[in-house]
Parts: structure tokens; C-alpha cells; sequence
């Protein structure tokens, strides 16, 4: 399987973000990417891990019986 390399316009329309964020992200190294010459590539699977690995899951509380919302 081969793993498609996306440009930081292509990983920030994917993120519903403009290009300063992922190019962001590069700089602060919280995304592995991949320098092809002078240009960034970020591959498709760095990206689903960084969106696996903030997303934020909702807490479930148990409810109260008897009582409304």
C-alpha cells in the first residue's frame, strides 16, 4: 500500500483549515512530514494520526434519576 503525499494547501483543505496552520505544524514539529527538495509533502497517514490523536472524546455521565435535564 502505498501512502499519498499531500501538499500543505491539500492537508489544510482536508483539515477545513488555511495553508498556515499545517505549515504551523511543521514548524513546531507536531506533525511528521517529508522534504522533497525544497518542498514539504505531508503523508496522508501522518495526517490521520494527528487527527486521531486530538480529537476529543465526550465524556458520558450517568443520569441523575428522577430529575430533569
Amino acid at each position: 500500500m502505498t501512502d499519498s503525499l499531500l501538499t500543505v494547501d491539500q492537508a489544510a483543505a482536508r483539515l477545513g483549515t488555511t495553508a498556515r496552520f499545517p505549515r504551523r505544524l511543521i514548524a513546531e514539529r507536531r506533525i511528521a512530514f517529508v522534504r522533497v527538495g525544497s518542498h514539504v509533502r505531508i503523508k496522508e497517514s501522518a495526517l490521520v494520526a494527528y487527527i486521531e490523536g486530538n480529537t476529543v472524546q465526550p465524556i458520558r455521565r450517568r443520569s441523575r434519576l428522577g430529575r430533569a435535564a
